[in-house]
């Protein structure tokens, strides 16, 4: 696990053994912000989904695509890895040589295809169109020899009414492309399959439920053989406002609705977890610089690992660093970010004793999920260390369920 320390008199942390923890790191008065990272919370959600899934789970590398973070869910069983880029592509490659890489994204470069075919052996890609397949085909031919191996996933476009987050409009085949293009797909496709993408932070079961249906009625309607069904990501964390039912009952529902399928005897069930993988992997702590009113002037924001907090208004759980606690009671905050942008704000509410001043350090939890992958050095600010802390999330999908009552529920009164 690499570790960075610049500029910060942190003294170096070992990966194990040491129970280190936010207010550690804020005794020591870092002037950027630190990032935390729960190798062990990685490795209990990867875990969970290879013993619990009833098929297998691929890591969606785009949610965080830290090598660290690879490392430890091949280590703990996940050996297939959604890419839905060349970039993405390359650095599964280079991290774990002998990890099984999907390209699932609907709309690929066809010299990307061709790299990702014939140089680093990927074998299963995603369409959602006729003109994808006639690319996919042309980037995977020796010779004027079409590819005989290819899994094939044609991508139906379906609801995300039951997510934060919707992906119904930009991917997927709708109901009157559908059956042409699973019948054209066949036609080349050593196996094919079907795949979906009910949105990101699906908060019922009955998203999936759902979507089967849809799924369902492709098959019927176009009579060809399925051989995979790829029920895509959206499996949900816990974030203030949001506790989703357990993942069992996602899993449970699931596999209903695929073995009432009429799908081949041997097909395969498949998922594409990202945000439930990585979520409780790490967080990060930061220093109030100002306080006007009820905003927080802190060291990171939109353009660091705050763009969901920014641009989708995503709330996520926070806590002070101060010993003594302080007695006051939560109240509701917003956050500027350090740059000079007025776009660096996020509205919340996220709550904070009232008497949070300049000076005080705090932790964003749940942050493991977009925040390192979305972040950027505008402006010149960004983060300058990353230390293994040995403690517990914020809040976990992976404990019993009554223990799953996050404390930012508790206002202190």
């Amino acid at each position: 696990m690499h570790q960075h320390h610049r500029a910060l008199g942190l003294a170096p942390l070992s990966t194990a053994g040491i129970n280190v923890t936010g207010i550690d790191i804020a005794k020591q008065g870092p002037v950027q912000p630190v990032t935390l990272v729960r190798p062990h919370a990685a490795a209990r959600a990867a875990q969970f989904f290879v013993e619990k899934f009833p098929g297998k789970a691929m890591y969606a590398v785009k949610a965080n695509p830290s090598p660290e973070l690879l490392q430890i869910l091949w280590d703990n069983g996940i050996t297939t890895y959604d890419v839905a880029s060349i970039g993405e592509v390359r650095l599964v490659a280079r991290t774990l040589p002998e990890a099984t890489l999907c390209f699932m994204h609907p709309v690929k470069a066809e010299e990307a295809i061709e790299e990702a075919y014939f140089t680093h052996g990927v074998r299963t890609f995603s369409l959602d169109s006729l003109e994808e397949l006639e690319k996919i085909v042309r980037a995977t031919s020796r010779d004027g020899v079409p590819a005989s191996d290819l899994t094939l996933c044609v991508r139906l476009r379906v609801s995300s009414d039951h997510s934060k987050l919707s992906l119904a409009s930009k991917f997927g085949a709708g109901p009157g492309e559908a059956a042409k293009l699973l019948f054209e797909t066949r036609q080349v496709a050593d196996a094919l399959g079907i795949c979906f993408h009910v949105g990101s932070q699906a908060m019922s079961p009955e998203a999936y439920s759902n979507a089967m249906e849809r799924v369902r009625a492709a098959i019927i309607e176009s009579a060809v053989t399925v051989d995979v069904i790829d029920v895509g990501g959206g499996f949900p964390s816990v974030y203030p406002g949001m506790t989703p039912p357990p993942l069992e009952a996602y899993f449970e529902t699931i596999h209903r609705a695929f073995e009432s399928l009429p799908i081949s005897y041997s097909a395969e069930l498949w998922a594409e977890p990202g945000r439930a993988l990585c979520a409780e992997y790490s967080s990060i702590v930061v220093r109030v610089e100002r306080r006007r009113g009820a905003e927080l002037y802190i060291n990171d924001g939109a353009y660091g690992a705050l763009f969901d907090a920014a641009h989708i208004d995503w709330k996520f759980p926070v806590e002070l660093l101060r010993e003594p606690e302080s007695n006051a009671k939560d109240v509701e905050f917003s956050f500027y970010g350090p740059t000079c942008d007025d776009l660096d704000y996020m509205k919340g509410p996220f709550l904070l004793p009232a008497d949070t001043r300049s000076g005080d350090y705090f932790e964003i939890g749940m942050l493991g999920a977009y925040g390192s992958a979305m972040r950027t050095a505008f402006n010149g600010f960004g983060t300058d260390a990353t230390v293994v802390v040995a403690d517990e999330p914020m809040a976990s999908m992976y404990v019993e369920l009554a223990e799953r009552q996050p404390a930012w529920n508790v206002v202190k009164l």
